[in-house]
Parts: structure tokens; C-alpha cells; sequence
């Protein structure tokens, strides 16, 4: 019984989590079939085969992580598997295949009915074939950023984890074997540096190295101090825990809006009788809750802690609104399944409570996506921030008309720039660009969006 074990995968690869089993007890298998898709912190992989033999036994299943030495299958191999009679020159059939074993002796010419002699040179990997030279050289050390320069021991996942974090990994000390850092110092380092500034109100995710003494302004001139509000506050904190955690990405479009503004001043009277204002936040709520539907990476949420990514199946959207005491987003609840005017009578009445001071934790939690509107103030286009724990923020600026060449000649057209930030963990700009290219769609055809949805 010969026991096939996960290859070495790569620099700094430790292990992967299995994807798929491709084979099953009782296949024949043959070298370099591949048997195994595991996903590592780097790609995708297929692993292929070091033995040959029926399938007796397979010790992992989908969903398993393994580690590099791990058993993944046992096989009944041939009596004999090398064609020409030399068994005594096979490995015991417990060894691992080895990248760094060198050969037992300079290769010499032969035929090709020898070519299947010395299996111990068969190795795991197709993209890493061990040629017949010298081991390559390793790949030189990262410099030193410790006092005792030495660099930090943590592997690529764990240094991912320190930045997104906002943690210098050079000042955290590792509990793992050798003094290696793992998830949890990272973690517990973080903590710790929240729990020693947070009472000076610095944001989540700012190191202490980074909260430093004002000069004196009163030396140039006269200046005033006022205490920070909570809601200034506790917007600090979280959009600065945002922006040091989500690796931000902004795309910008422009769309059409002469036909969205002409469904809108023909229908505003009768939003108005009902208790609303018929504005193009509140049809694009509308048009982002069915997009968000469409394109369900943009509802969704990461959860760090279980390396998971969290897809919602309900539609909230949040809408930025602007007050004397700062920036207040209330949540319009199931947005994908109330038509315009509702929506905009219920925009309309939290706006009423945001600045009456009348919101709820309620109102405001739960949101799916957010848009932030700043068109009734002015500018072109902005960088809005993710409202963590979102993955995706809509940024909308002052529309304009401009000269478009249409039917051969050029007409004024109304246009509404848009902004798109979104979270590059989740989101990749291909799909960040098709579903702003669906929005704009939709806005430049609202009766299409009201038909076919």
C-alpha cells in the first residue's frame, strides 16, 4: 500500500483548503494525474500524483484544509511499476517525492524502454519539474525591520491580516512555534492598542505610534476648542476603522438623466400628495436595490474573524443625509420590494427625523449598500468611503448639461456623474464596472427598468 502526501505548493505555502476530490476509491490512477484541487492564499491548483495504483483509501473531502506532508490517498500500487525489473532501485513506498532530494548519481543516456526507471525523481508539482541541475538558490531574506534584525516570522496571510488591521507586524510578538506570529497575536496586538488609546478617542485600526502631540497654535494666532460631538466622534472612528481596514477602489461613469428627469417632474405632484419628494436619490434607491439583486457580491459583508464572506438575501439601502451635527445614513428597509413613491415618502420622513435629532440605532443599522448624494451641493465626482461593514458605496454628483454627439450631431444632454467605491477583496473591477454600467443603464431607461426589472 503506497500513501500519497500533499507536495510542497510553493514558497510560503503551508497548506490549502480542499476544493475538490477528483478521484475516487477503486479509480485506477496513473503519475501526474491530478487527484486534488486545493486553494491556497495564492491561486487555485490542481495536485497532481506521485503514485500509480487502484484507490484504496481517501482520508480528505471537499472542504478540509491540509497541510504540505498530509496524507491524501492511499493506493494499491503495482508489484512492479518501472517496466524493466528494477524494484530494488524504488523508494520505500512511504517516501514523500522531494524537490531538494538531490539525484543519487549524474543521469547518463539510455533508451527509452529505461526512461521509466528511477521513480524518485517523479515530482508533485507539473509547473515545478526538478531538472537535473543544482538546486536553485533561495530567494534572499526580506531586510531586517526589527531591533534585533531580525525580520518579522509571520507568513503572507498573517502579514495580510497585520495591514488590513492597521498593525505594524515588525511590533508584534508571536506565540507560534519558534516565536512565530500568527492570526491571533496579530489580533490580540490590535486590541491591545485599542484598549490603551481608545479612551483618548483615537479611531479603530490607528496605532498609538501614530497619535502625536499638536503644536501650540496659539503661538500663531487665536484659536477656539470645541469638544467633539458623539456622532462626530463615532463617525471618526468608523471611517477611519473603514479606510484602514477595506482596500478601496473607485470607478466613475457618467449617465443620461433626460428621460429620468422628465419621468421625474411629471410624476413629482402626485409623490408630493402622498407624502413624499419624488428626487433622483429616491428613484436611484430604487434602481440600486434591483441592481444589487443582480449583482450579489455588492450585498455582502466579510467576516474576518471566520474567514468567510456573508451574502445577504435581504435588499436595505442606506442614504447619506447631511445635518448640523454631522453625517447620518437611515436605511430604507427592503428596498426591492416597495415601488418609487413609497420610497420616496420614506426617505423623505427619515430625513425629517435625521435632522429632529429623531433616528433610532434601528433606523440605521442593516444597511446592504449606501448612497451618498452630494449633488445638491455641487462637484464633479468624489472618493465616498465604504460604510463598513458594506462592500460597495454610490457616490453621486451634480448633474450637467453637455454636448454629446448623437444622430450625427452633437445635443445638449443632461449627465449625472457617478462614483463607485467598492472593497477589492470582494468586488474585481471587471464586475465593479459591469454593474456600473448596469446602473447607468437603468437610469438612462427607467421605463425598461420598470418592464423587465
Amino acid at each position: 500500500m503506497t500513501e500519497f502526501k500533499v507536495p510542497e505548493l510553493g514558497e510560503n505555502v503551508a497548506s490549502g483548503d480542499v476544493t475538490k476530490v477528483l478521484v475516487n476509491v477503486g479509480d485506477t490512477i496513473s503519475r501526474e494525474q491530478p487527484v486534488l484541487e486545493l486553494e491556497t492564499d495564492k491561486a487555485t491548483i490542481e495536485v497532481p500524483s506521485s503514485v500509480a495504483g487502484v484507490v484504496k483509501e481517501i482520508r480528505v473531502k471537499k472542504g478540509d484544509k491540509v497541510k504540505v506532508g498530509s496524507v491524501v490517498l492511499t493506493v494499491d500500487a503495482p508489484a512492479s511499476s518501472n517496466g524493466g525489473g528494477a524494484a530494488a532501485k524504488t523508494p520505500p513506498s512511504d517516501a514523500a517525492p522531494s524537490l531538494d532530494a538531490p539525484p543519487a548519481a549524474a543521469p547518463q543516456p539510455a533508451p527509452a524502454a529505461a526512461s521509466a526507471a528511477a521513480p524518485s525523481r517523479v515530482v508533485a508539482m507539473p509547473v515545478r519539474q526538478a531538472p537535473e541541475v543544482p538546486a536553485p538558490v533561495a530567494a534572499p531574506a526580506p531586510p531586517p525591520a526589527r531591533p534585533d534584525g531580525r525580520a518579522a516570522p509571520a507568513s503572507p496571510a498573517v502579514r495580510r491580516l497585520a495591514r488590513e488591521i492597521g498593525v505594524n507586524i515588525n511590533d508584534v510578538e508571536g506565540t507560534g512555534p519558534n516565536g512565530r506570529i500568527t492570526q491571533e497575536d496579530a489580533k490580540e496586538h490590535a486590541r491591545r492598542i485599542l484598549s490603551s488609546v481608545g479612551s483618548a478617542g483615537a479611531a479603530p485600526g490607528v496605532a498609538a505610534r501614530a497619535i502625536r502631540q499638536l503644536p501650540d497654535f496659539s503661538k500663531f494666532g487665536e484659536v477656539e476648542r470645541q469638544p467633539w460631538t458623539n456622532i462626530r466622534r463615532v463617525t471618526a472612528e468608523h471611517l477611519s476603522y473603514a479606510w484602514s481596514t477595506i482596500p478601496h477602489v473607485t470607478q466613475f461613469d457618467k449617465a443620461d438623466v433626460t428621460e429620468l428627469e422628465e419621468l421625474r417632474k411629471r410624476h413629482k405632484e402626485q409623490v408630493a400628495k402622498a407624502g413624499g419628494n419624488l428626487t433622483v436619490t429616491a428613484m436611484l434607491v430604487r434602481i440600486l436595490a434591483t441592481a444589487v439583486r443582480k449583482f450579489p457580491q455588492f450585498n455582502a459583508s466579510i467576516d474576518s474573524e471566520r474567514g468567510e464572506i456573508v451574502y445577504k438575501k435581504y435588499v436595505n439601502v442606506g442614504v447619506a443625509v447631511d445635518t448640523d451635527r454631522g453625517l447620518l445614513v437611515p436605511v430604507i428597509r427592503k428596498a426591492d420590494e416597495k415601488n418609487i413613491m413609497q420610497i420616496a415618502v420614506e426617505l423623505n420622513q427619515l430625513a425629517e427625523r435625521a435632522r429632529d435629532k429623531k433616528l433610532t440605532v434601528e433606523d440605521m443599522s442593516g444597511g446592504s449598500m449606501t448612497i451618498s448624494n452630494l449633488g445638491g451641493i455641487g462637484g464633479t465626482y468624489f472618493t465616498p468611503i465604504v460604510n463598513w461593514p458594506e462592500v460597495a458605496i454610490l457616490g453621486v454628483s451634480r448633474g450637467a448639461i453637455e454636448p454629446m454627439w448623437k444622430n450625427g450631431k452633437f445635443e445638449p444632454v443632461q449627465r449625472l456623474p457617478l462614483s463607485l467605491s467598492y472593497d477589492h477583496r470582494v468586488i474585481d473591477g471587471a464586475d465593479a464596472m459591469r454593474f456600473l454600467r448596469w446602473v447607468v443603464e437603468a437610469i438612462e431607461q427607467p421605463f425598461l427598468l420598470s418592464l423587465v426589472g
